[in-house]
């Protein structure tokens, strides 16, 4: 079994670091997609989901999600009652939630030397209690949620606001993501990218 790519963090050239939260402060995403699984069964549309599509949309607001599978499949769901279907299945498995934890001690190496923010595609209370419940509520000087912008990603919105919200011209923050929406978003927003793998999985 090869090991787990390294991720290569600069040492410098940075005043302010933006983190996603899903699949890139957290293993999360495998109790997100879970918990979509749940959401959209119970609204009668089981199966339309699948994991590596689930993976692509990472980042991407929940609501934003269910308007695309709408266009998809010529469905009609209520973007609202799915949203809150699925914010409940993933709030009853934050046990199953992991730290990364090569993300984290690189965030916590920073703490105190440069603005710490959380660009998040998830609610606030999402966000809020996936942070409680792997103990990094007091790592970050601000977290925006996809709540606090008018678009989510891959819109650079989200990011434009947190280096706002930490005081950091966008140019000079670092982004750390997982997946392409967040890529495209920090890109857009003048940010340098420090890519995060996807875990390797037993499947």
């Amino acid at each position: 079994m090869e090991p787990e790519q390294r991720i290569v963090f600069p040492d410098n050239g940075f005043d302010g670091l933006i983190f996603d939260l899903d699949g890139t402060l957290v293993d999360s995403m495998p109790a997100h997609f879970e918990a979509w699984c749940r959401a959209l069964e119970a609204h009668g549309a089981g199966g339309i989901f699948p994991e590596d599509v689930f993976y692509a949309m990472g980042g991407m607001p929940t609501k934003d999600i269910v308007v695309e599978l709408n266009g998809e499949h010529g469905l009609n769901l209520n973007p609202e009652a799915v949203c809150y279907a699925k914010r409940e299945a993933y709030l009853a498995s934050l046990d199953r939630v992991i730290l990364h934890e090569e993300v984290v001690t690189f965030a916590r190496a920073q703490y105190g030397k440069v603005p710490l923010g959380v660009a998040t595609g998830s609610t606030r209370l999402g966000a809020e209690k996936t942070l409680q419940a792997v103990g990094l509520s007091d790592l970050f000087d601000e977290v925006v949620t996809s709540e606090d912008v008018p678009r989510g990603k891959p819109a650079p919105d989200i990011f434009l606001e947190a280096a706002r919200r930490i005081g950091v011209e966008p140019g000079r923050c670092l982004a750390i993501e997982d997946a392409q929406p967040g890529l495209l978003a920090a890109q857009a927003a003048g940010m340098k990218v420090v890519m995060v793998p996807a875990p390797l999985r037993v499947v």
